[in-house]
């Protein structure tokens, strides 16, 4: 006969060798949030604190979509350059889009104070204006997105108007 202190013994013992197998998701890979920062005198613009711990001493900008700039963790940035490398070189959408992503693609070393200095023909692109100064961070899972504080408040604002829809289309697919 089996006693109950066995039963919970290895009951413990199940619950190690299930945390073992099955890690939790660490969440200190997984960039999200938004976040607002000005940018000083000299174009640079300070990091949010959440993303400097995650990102790394050295990262890498490019043009995004939907005139915004996607920062990466040097790691991440092997990932996507190594899949966006194995496409076709045949294909007039994948030359078009590797010479836009990967060609405009700058590594930055983010300073002691957590700046970075991102170049001119991004910034032209992404519309970081000078005047306002500011620009919002937003995490999304494996990258951060950099937008004008104004194109973002209006990017964000027309796809609230969707949400409803877009959670249906992943409701079908089962994301949600």
């Amino acid at each position: 006969m089996v006693t109950k202190w066995e039963i919970v013994v290895e009951i413990e013992k199940k619950k190690k060798w299930l945390n073992k197998a099955i890690k939790p998701h660490e969440s200190k890979n997984m960039l999200i949030g938004e976040y607002t920062h000005s940018q000083d005198d000299k174009k640079r613009i300070s990091l949010p604190s959440k993303f400097k711990k995650e990102i790394g001493k050295k990262v890498v900008v490019t043009h995004g979509l939907d005139n915004c700039l996607f920062m990466f963790s040097i790691k991440e940035w092997v990932k996507i350059s190594e899949k966006l490398g194995s496409l076709s070189m045949g294909q007039a959408g994948s030359r078009g889009f590797n010479r836009m992503f990967l060609g405009g693609a700058v590594e930055i070393d983010v300073d002691n104070v957590g700046r970075i200095l991102v170049p001119d023909f991004l910034r032209e692109y992404a519309g970081l204006s000078d005047k306002t100064g500011k620009v919002v961070f937003t995490g999304v899972y494996n990258k951060v997105e950099i937008w004008d504080e104004t194109r973002w408040e209006n990017y964000k604002m027309e796809n609230l108007k969707h949400v409803d829809e877009i959670a249906e289309k992943l409701g079908e697919v089962g994301v949600i």
